[in-house]
C-alpha cells in the first residue's frame, strides 16, 4: 500500500493561520446575530456591540463571508494565499471606509466603529502574513520541488 502526498498532508503555518482567521469570523459572524438579531439590516445603532465591535445583520453576514471563505481556501497553499490578499484589500477598503463612516451615520451601514477600525488594520496585517509568508523548499536535492 502506497501512502498518498496529496495537498492533505502538511499545512504551512500561513494556511493555518487562514483557518484559524475564517473559524473566528465565521464564529463572530454567527455571534452577532445573537445581539442584533435581523432587525435593523443595515442600521447604525453603536449601543449593538459584540465584545465592543459595533455590529448590525449586514456586518455579522460580511464576517460570515470572510469565515466561510477562510474555511474553504486554507487547504492549499495557493488559495490561502489568494485569502490572505482578499483580506488585505477588502479589509483595508473597510479600514479606509470606516474612517469617514465612524461619525457619519448617514454612510455608516456595516455599523462601524473605533474598534472595528483597529480590527481592520489587525486582519490587514493577518492577511499580509498569509499573502507574503516566505515560501518553504521542502527538499534542497535536485528534482521536483513543493513551493508554498
Amino acid at each position: 500500500m502506497t501512502q498518498s502526498t496529496s495537498s492533505t498532508g502538511t499545512r504551512a503555518p500561513f494556511q493555518r493561520l487562514a483557518l484559524v482567521i475564517g473559524a473566528v469570523y465565521l464564529l463572530v459572524g454567527i455571534a452577532g446575530f445573537f445581539v442584533t438579531g435581523f432587525d435593523g439590516f443595515a442600521e447604525h445603532d453603536h449601543d449593538q456591540t459584540l465584545l465592543g465591535f459595533a455590529v448590525n445583520p449586514l456586518h455579522n453576514i460580511v464576517h460570515l463571508l470572510i469565515g466561510i471563505l477562510g474555511l474553504t481556501m486554507w487547504s492549499t497553499p495557493g488559495r490561502a494565499r489568494t485569502f490572505g490578499w482578499l483580506l488585505v484589500i477588502g479589509y483595508g477598503a473597510a479600514f479606509v471606509y470606516g474612517l469617514f463612516a465612524v461619525n457619519n451615520p448617514d454612510i455608516n451601514f456595516l455599523n462601524i466603529n473605533a474598534a472595528d477600525n483597529w480590527l481592520h488594520i489587525l486582519s490587514v496585517a493577518a492577511g499580509l502574513a498569509i499573502a507574503l509568508w516566505p515560501r518553504k523548499h521542502a527538499d534542497t536535492t535536485p528534482g521536483p520541488q513543493r513551493q508554498y
